[in-house]
């Protein structure tokens, strides 16, 4: 019941749910993605990055000068219900999408580290998702 708890506590706060939403859409993000993307400071960025991982939610790995942060795998039959549960709402939300809008134009301009630097060759989900959603209009 506990991690039940601390689970819920994680996903109360609406920077923490926009940090979410960015790290389920793109799949993996440095530190300074997610600040230019929130307008959030590194501090508040990486409080809640720490704040989400202590809740099993996220996952770090260290690429050369980089921290990528990544959705972690469910710990339990709940989380992954909650996870499924949180990514399905989350892209029914303005604000949500207004990030992924953000993240994909930072991206384009090349300020993004993760796809900039780190990943050169790979095209983040997040572009991918936009390019689809350009496609069916």
């Amino acid at each position: 019941m506990k991690e039940l708890a601390t689970l819920f506590k994680a996903l109360a706060d609406k920077s923490r749910l926009r940090i979410l939403n960015l790290l389920i859409k793109s799949g993996e993000l440095c530190v300074c993605d997610i600040e230019a993307t929130t307008g959030f400071t590194q501090t508040k960025v990486s409080r809640h990055l720490a704040y989400l991982k202590d809740a099993g939610l996220v996952r770090d790995r260290r690429q050369g000068l980089w921290m990528l942060y990544s959705i972690a795998r469910p710990r339990s039959e709940e989380q992954h219900h909650l996870l499924a549960y949180l990514k399905s709402t989350l892209e029914s939300q303005q604000g949500a999408d207004r990030d992924s809008k953000v993240l994909a134009q930072n991206i384009r301009k090349g300020c993004c580290a993760t796809f900039n630097m780190v990943k050169p060759k790979q095209l983040p989900a997040t572009l991918k998702l936009l390019q689809l959603k350009g496609k069916e209009k």
